[in-house]
């Protein structure tokens, strides 16, 4: 054995080190400054994660996310220039592997169903962001949702006013086993992409496979899947 080769670096295990101690990257999309401020300390004192970025209104959110790529955007809603619904929608466009969790003060169905079907992954408020928001931030960035229990609460709610008005309409039975593991992985978040490539399967068969569930279930976007999911129970660890 040479010297050269006894003293080579191993970069093996320099590549491992690197991974891990990646963190996630967080972009903050709100028109506050002090309350951007107080939230970069909090995240920026976690050991996994770390602040790219800030942005002071919706337009300027989706150009920063453009341009950083982020993990995460914690986004508010109501925000100059572009509010924080139609920059999520945009910001999905653009970037489908970033997560957007919103962190709003408005405790409000309508806004509430506004931005999962925008394309959000969470929706916490900002009354509950020292004790919830850390703990979402994981969550999302590893590809699932997080509804805070005041947004479960909600969804509850409107649950039970279908079902007394007689709207709701349980076809699960009906589903294929494939057609409900799809059913659960897109209720996570993940793309037809994701979804092909963990059940071995082509993106057009997740797409037919998706019509059908859709079909069955009476359901016409994403956020009502989402919400028939939580209800069932299929979001739960």
């Amino acid at each position: 054995m040479t010297d050269d080769t006894r003293h080579a670096p191993d970069t093996t295990s320099a590549g491992s080190a690197e991974r891990a101690t990646t963190k996630i990257r967080v972009l903050l999309a709100d028109d506050h400054t002090i309350l951007r401020a107080g939230l970069r300390m909090m995240l920026d004192a976690q050991p996994d994660i770390e602040v790219v970025g800030e942005a002071s209104d919706g337009r300027q959110a989706l150009a920063e996310a453009q341009r950083l790529q982020p993990d995460v955007v914690l986004m508010d809603i109501t925000m100059p220039e572009m509010n924080g619904i139609e920059a999520t929608r945009q910001i999905k466009r653009a970037l489908d592997a970033t997560r957007v969790l919103i962190l709003t003060m408005h405790e409000n169905e309508e806004y509430l169903f506004q931005v999962l079907r925008a394309g959000a992954s969470g929706y916490i408020l900002k009354e509950a962001a020292s004790t919830e928001l850390i703990s979402a931030i994981r969550i999302v960035c590893a590809g699932r949702f997080y509804m805070s229990p005041s947004a479960q609460s909600m969804m509850v709610g409107d649950y039970l006013q279908r079902v007394r008005s007689g709207e709701e309409r349980d076809s699960y039975s009906a589903l294929t086993e494939r057609e409900r593991e799809i059913l659960k992985l897109v209720a996570e978040g993940h793309t037809n992409n994701q979804i092909a490539e963990r059940l071995f399967i082509s993106p057009k068969t997740v797409d037919t496979h998706r019509t059908h569930i859709m079909d069955k279930l009476n359901l016409h976007s994403r956020a009502e899947l989402v919400k028939y999911a939580m209800r069932r129970g299929l979001l739960e660890d």
